[in-house]
C-alpha cells in the first residue's frame, strides 16, 4: 500500500534533513507489523523512526506514527511517498542517535552533540559537548524554583528512562522533586523530557511542574541558566568582554533584536501589559512570534528559545557575558513586570525551550530562522481520503459539498476567544457561565467541555487544514496539565477532569463543594492527540480519566437508576467505550455494561425514555441530555450490535420527536417544563436523528432537524480578534467559548453527510 505524504510550502530557506513527524490511520487488516514501512523522497529512502500507537481488534495496525528526516525546499511544497510494504531494505549508512544506558546514567550522541544524564542527580545534564566545547553540570543549572516567601528549592531527579531512540531522535524522561532548602515546606514535583535530534545542534527541554501540595503554590521564579564558562577552571579571564556578542529577540511580524556587542546584558520579557498593547493577527495556537536569547564568544555560543512564550506569559530571557537565562517564570521586578503564577493544588504545567549550540560564526539570521521554525514547525499530512478510507473515525466525511456549510464549520472552529497566560493558554473562558455568577465574579473556564480537541481533530482529518491540528495540540497540552487533577488526598479527584469552573479547578462559587462528575470528562481528543503526535501523555491522561470515571460510578448517586440525568452516565459510557476500542481491555466494559442495563430499565421506571430529575417533584425530558445518551449508546452499538440496543435508541428518538418537537417552529424545545419550554437549537439532537435514520433507513427522521441545522449554520460565531482585556492571570482576546464548536461539530457534520447522501438536500439552504 502506497500513499502520499504532503509537506506544504512554508519557509523561504531550504531545510536539509528536517525532523518531521506524522500520525497515519490504517484500515483494519492491511498492516500487521512495521518491518517494511518506508518513506521515500524522490526514490531515496529517508531516515525513519516508527511505532504503533493503536491496533484494531484483530491485532492489525490502526494508527502508525512516523518520524523522518526530509529535505524541504525553499518556498515550495514537497510530496513524499510512504510504502507500507516496501521491498527496499534500509541502507546500512543510516546514522542512528547513539544511546547508551549504564547502571547510573544514560549517554546520548547525536553526531553533533553528546551529553549524559545521571540518576539521582541535582542537575539535568552531567555534561554536554557541542562543537568542540564542553559544558560541565554547573554550567547547565536548573530550572531552579523559588516559591512564595523566598523559599528556594533544589532539584532532585530520580531515574531516567529512554522513551524513544533511532535514526531521527532520542527522547529521555525522568521524574523529580523540588526540595525546599531554606525552610520546612512541602515538596513540589516535576517531570523532565529531553529530545535530541540526529546530526542537529539542538536539544528540546521540557519541564513540567506539578503542584503536589494541598494548597495554592505561588511560583516566584523558575529559571534555567547556561553559562558559557566553567568558573571552577577560572577560564572566565580567557575571553575578553569585547569578544562576546549578546542578543535578546522577540517577534510578532518581524523579529526585533536587542544586540550587545561587548558582553552587554540584554533581555526581553512578555507580560500582560505588553500583550494588551501589541497587535497580532496570527492564530495563536499555530504561531504568535518567537522569543530567544543568545550569547556567543570566540569559542561558540548558545541560543535559547522559549516555545510559545507570548502565549504562556509571563516569560523572560536574558543574555550577558556569562551566558543565557531562560525564565519560564521571571521574578517580579521592575525589569520583568508584576505578573504572578499561582498554581492550584493538583495542577501541573509543561513549558518547553530549545537549546541551540553553535559555533562563533553563526549569524543571528540563522539563529532566528531556527527559532522561528521551532515555534511553527512543518506539519506533514495525508489527504482526507486516507483518513476516510481507514474507517478509524466517525463518518463525518462527505463527497459533495455545500459552500455555506463548509464555511460555517470552519467559522465555528475558529470562532472562540484566545486566552493568554501560562495557566490559561489552550482554554477559553465561557462568558455565559461567568455572567450567570457561577464563578463568584471570576471567569469560568470551559475546561474543554464537550471535547473541543476531538472536534478539532475530526475537522482536521476532514479537510486537511493544519491549524485545526494545532488547535488540538494546544488545547490538549493545557487539558493534560491544568484541567486534570494530578495530586489529591481524595481518590475521587485524582486523575479526573474538572468541569467548567473558576480558576480551572477551584470549584464553582455557587453554594456547593468542588465536585468531579462523569458528565464532564472526555477522552477522545486526548487519544487523537496521542495518535497525531506520538506523545504518550495523551494516552496516559485518557487512561487516568477513565479510571476516575470508574471510581465515580461507584458513588451512591449512580447506584439507583434515574437518579442522575442521562448525560451523566451517557458521557461516561462514551469515554469507557472509546477506551475499550483503544486498548481492547475488558475492564472498561464492566461499568459500561452496567450503564447499558440501567438505560434498559430507565424508561419503565418513569414512563418515558430517560427522564431526568429536576425540581423536587418533577422528572422531565431534556432533549440534548437524552441525545448524549443516544450518541453514546450508538458508539457502544457499533462495537457490540444488538437488536435490543437498536430498539432502545429508535424508541428514544421517537419519544423526543413525539414530546419535544414543535411543529410550527420546526425546532425542539429546550427542557420539558413551562418555565424552560423555550426554543432550543442544541445540535446534539441532530446526531440522534441521524442515528435513527442510520438504524432504520427512514429519511423522514431527517426532516425534524432541518431548522436546527439551518439555524446552526447561520448562527454568528465568536471571534479570536477584538479588544484584549486582563482578567487576573489571563489576557483574553475575542469572544466565544471553545465549548460551542466541541458540542456542535459532530452532529452538524453527521447531519450534513446524510442529507447529501439521502437526497434530502435539494440544493439550497432556505
Amino acid at each position: 500500500m502506497m500513499m502520499d505524504i504532503y509537506v506544504d510550502k512554508l519557509y523561504k530557506y531550504e531545510r536539509k534533513e528536517e525532523p518531521c513527524f506524522i500520525g497515519i490511520p490504517v484500515k483494519k487488516g492491511e498492516l500487521r507489523d512495521l518491518d517494511r514501512v518506508t518513506v521515500f523522497q524522490d526514490d531515496r529512502v529517508l531516515p525513519l523512526q516508527k511505532k504503533v500507537t493503536a491496533r484494531h481488534d484483530d491485532g492489525s495496525v490502526k494508527f502508525l506514527f512516523l518520524r523522518f528526516l526530509a529535505d524541504l525546499p525553499a518556498n515550495k511544497g514537497v510530496i513524499l511517498k510512504c510504502d507500507m510494504n516496501a521491498q527496499t531494505d534500509k541502507p546500512s549508512e543510516f546514522f542512528e542517535v547513539g544511546v547508551t544506558q549504564g547502571q547510573k546514567d544514560i549517554k546520548v550522541d547525536t553526531g553533533v552533540i553528546s551529553f549524559a544524564v545521571e540518576n539521582d542527580s541535582d542537575s539535568i545534564f552531567q555534561y554536554l559537548e557541542a562543537d568542540g566545547r564542553r559544558y560541565e553540570k554547573r554550567q547547565l543549572v536548573g530550572p531552579l524554583l523559588c516559591g512564595g516567601e523566598g523559599k528556594r528549592y533544589q532539584m532532585k531527579i530520580g531515574q531516567w528512562s529512554i522513551v524513544e531512540s533511532g535514526a531521527v531522535c532520542a527522547i529521555l524522561k525522568a521524574k523529580g522533586t523540588n526540595v525546599c532548602v531554606n525552610a520546612e515546606a512541602e515538596q513540589v514535583d516535576f517531570e523532565i523530557k529531553l529530545t535530541a535530534y540526529a546530526k542537529k545542534p539542538w536539544i528540546e527541554v521540557s519541564y513540567r511542574i506539578i503542584n503536589t501540595t494541598l494548597k495554592q503554590f505561588p511560583i516566584a521564579s523558575l529559571v534555567f541558566d547556561v553559562k558559557l564558562r566553567n568558573n571552577d577552571n577560572n577560564d572566565e579571564k580567557m575571553t575578553q568582554v569585547s569578544e562576546i556578542r549578546t542578543c535578546a529577540a522577540s517577534s510578532n511580524y518581524r523579529t526585533d533584536f536587542l544586540i550587545g556587542e561587548h558582553g552587554e546584558a540584554v533581555s526581553k520579557y512578555v507580560d500582560a501589559q505588553s500583550l494588551v498593547y501589541e497587535s497580532n493577527e496570527h492564530f495563536a495556537e499555530v504561531f504568535y512570534g518567537t522569543f530567544f536569547a543568545d550569547s556567543t564568544d570566540k569559542d561558540g555560543g548558545v541560543c535559547a528559545t522559549i516555545f510559545q512564550a507570548q502565549q504562556n506569559y509571563p516569560k523572560a530571557v536574558r543574555a550577558d557575558n556569562k551566558g543565557v537565562s531562560v525564565m519560564l517564570v521571571p521574578e517580579v521586578t521592575p525589569e520583568f513586570g508584576e505578573d504572578k503564577v499561582v498554581m492550584e493544588s493538583g495542577m501541573s504545567r509543561e513549558q518547553k525551550f530549545l537549546l541551540h549550540f553553535h559555533d562563533a560564526k553563526e549569524t543571528l539570521e540563522a539563529l532566528d530562522n531556527r527559532s522561528l521554525i521551532y515555534q511553527m514547525p512543518d506539519r506533514p499530512y495525508v489527504q482526507p481520503e486516507v483518513h476516510q478510507e481507514s474507517g478509524c473515525y466517525p463518518d463525518i466525511f462527505t463527497d459533495k459539498y455545500i459552500p455555506e456549510a463548509e464555511q460555517a464549520l470552519i467559522a465555528k472552529a475558529d470562532g472562540h476567544a484566545r486566552a493568554y497566560g501560562m495557566l490559561n493558554f489552550g482554554d477559553t473562558p465561557d462568558m455565559n457561565y461567568t455572567t450567570q455568577g457561577r464563578g463568584g465574579g471570576d471567569l469560568v473556564w470551559s475546561n474543554n467541555e464537550y471535547d473541543f480537541p476531538h472536534a478539532c481533530a475530526l475537522l482536521y482529518v476532514r479537510n486537511g487544514t493544519r491549524r485545526f491540528l494545532d488547535y488540538n495540540i494546544a488545547a490538549v497540552s493545557h487539558w493534560m496539565d491544568v484541567d486534570v487533577c494530578h495530586f489529591s488526598d481524595d481518590p475521587l479527584f485524582l486523575g479526573g477532569q474538572w468541569e467548567h469552573t473558576n480558576g480551572h479547578c477551584r470549584g464553582n462559587a455557587i453554594p456547593r463543594e468542588k465536585l468531579m462528575v462523569c458528565s464532564h470528562q472526555w477522552v477522545e481528543g486526548l487519544l487523537d492527540y496521542y495518535h497525531f503526535t506520538g506523545d504518550e501523555r495523551g494516552l496516559e491522561t485518557a487512561l487516568g480519566i477513565g479510571n476516575n470515571v470508574l471510581r465515580l460510578l461507584d458513588m451512591p448517586m449512580y447506584a439507583k437508576v434515574g437518579e442522575a440525568n442521562a448525560r451523566e452516565t451517557g458521557w461516561a459510557l462514551r469515554s469507557l467505550t472509546a477506551l475499550y476500542v483503544e486498548t481492547h481491555d475488558k475492564k472498561w466494559l464492566v461499568k459500561a455494561d452496567k450503564i447499558i442495563q440501567d438505560f434498559k430499565v430507565w424508561g419503565d421506571q418513569y414512563g418515558g425514555d430517560w427522564l431526568a430529575p429536576y425540581t423536587d417533584n418533577t422528572v422531565i425530558r431534556v432533549g440534548f441530555m437524552i441525545s448524549v445518551a443516544v450518541g453514546s449508546l450508538m458508539r457502544y452499538y457499533r462495537v457490540f450490535p444488538s437488536a435490543e440496543l437498536k430498539t432502545m435508541m429508535i424508541n428514544a428518538v421517537d419519544d423526543l420527536i413525539e414530546n419535544c418537537y414543535m411543529e410550527r417552529t420546526g425546532l425542539f424545545y429546550y427542557k420539558e417544563l413551562p418555565s424552560l419550554n423555550r426554543l432550543g437549537t442544541n445540535t446534539l439532537l441532530l446526531e440522534s436523528l441521524v442515528i435513527a435514520y442510520e438504524l432504520t433507513g427512514d429519511a423522514a427522521y431527517l426532516k425534524y432537524g432541518e431548522q436546527t441545522f439551518q439555524k446552526a449554520l447561520r448562527e454568528p460565531s465568536g471571534s479570536s480578534l477584538g479588544k484584549k482585556t486582563i482578567y487576573g492571570d489571563a489576557v483574553v482576546a475575542g469572544s466565544g467559548s471553545a465549548k460551542n464548536f466541541g458540542q456542535c461539530f459532530i452532529p452538524l457534520a453527521m447531519y450534513y453527510r446524510v442529507i447529501m447522501k439521502s437526497g434530502v438536500y435539494k440544493g439550497s439552504l432556505r
